[in-house]
């Protein structure tokens, strides 16, 4: 009997940790900001020089006049809102968190003219990217 119960053991200790990693690698291709080779190719498009040129804009930049007309019409804590909403469900676009958030620094200190006034709306979106276009200006 107590054989038996070291082969069993032995046999666990092998196929255990090999079940878990595949388990744990199927759990993360079914997350839902793995693409798949359609979308992907969707978003290489995007990036392509004709497409550029034809007068499309990138997506990156659309997003960006759009949180910049939002902070000129509203307040920049609305855009900063937007910028986390954005960055939620569109993952691609997480790249250019960074560049997004110092833009709206930086249209914050020219709307208010004041980088303490700007500062005022910071928050932690993109580290510190919005605080960091805010200092860059004054």
């Amino acid at each position: 009997m107590n054989q038996v119960a070291r082969r069993i053991g032995k046999s666990l200790a092998l196929v255990l940790p090999v079940v878990l990693v595949l388990s744990g690698t199927l759990a993360v291709t079914r997350v839902p900001w793995a693409t798949s080779a359609s979308e992907s190719q969707v978003l290489t498009a995007s990036h392509d020089k004709e497409a550029t040129s034809s007068g499309r804009s990138a997506p990156q930049e659309v997003l960006r006049r759009k949180l910049l007309t939002e902070l000129q019409a509203k307040n920049p804590g609305v855009a900063l809102t937007s910028l986390q909403r954005e960055m939620a469900a569109r993952p691609s676009l997480a790249q250019y968190c960074g560049s997004l958030a110092k833009s709206l620094g930086r249209a914050a200190v020219a709307k208010y003219g004041s980088v303490q006034r700007a500062q005022s709306w910071s928050r932690p979106v993109c580290d510190t990217a919005f605080a960091t276009g805010v200092a860059s200006v004054g």
